[in-house]
């Protein structure tokens, strides 16, 4: 197995964390310009006064910065090791389309039943993701 194929997800989840960071500023610079908030509104953070639809992708930007830390790790590990297979592989490309289903929820309508689903099993794909290397390595 080519063992530089581990970085093709990973490439994948850095596109999808850079698209997500793309659609903060463009936002929030829609809502300043549109009058709904002020410049002022983040100068702590995000004040109450801003909107969900301008709140939501610096949320979900956040979210991709959080768990994928043990994405990009273990993916690295499976090609230190040598130990890149097809399960390894079809579980990344698994996590990073999951966490894309989860961003285009959390973006758009945000149903929360729906997020909740697509984050949790994202959860159980990097768990899986873990215990594959794990059991290749012990």
């Amino acid at each position: 197995m080519n063992q530089n194929l581990i970085f093709a997800p990973m490439v994948a989840m850095a596109l999808l964390t850079f698209a997500v960071l793309g659609i903060i500023p463009i936002r929030r610079f829609r809502a300043v310009f549109g009058g709904k908030i002020t410049p002022d509104d983040f100068r702590l953070g995000e004040s109450a006064r801003v909107p969900a639809e301008v709140a939501l992708p610096n949320r979900n930007y956040m979210n991709l910065l959080e768990l994928p830390t043990l994405f990009f790790p273990v993916c690295l590990m499976f090609y230190v090791t040598g130990g890149v297979s097809l399960a390894a592989l079809v579980l990344a490309w698994a996590y990073v389309a999951l966490r894309a289903v989860h961003s285009v929820i959390h973006i758009t309508y945000n149903g929360v039943t729906h997020r909740l689903v697509a984050f949790a099993l994202s959860n159980v794909v990097l768990i899986a993701l873990w215990g594959v290397f794990a059991v290749g390595v012990l």
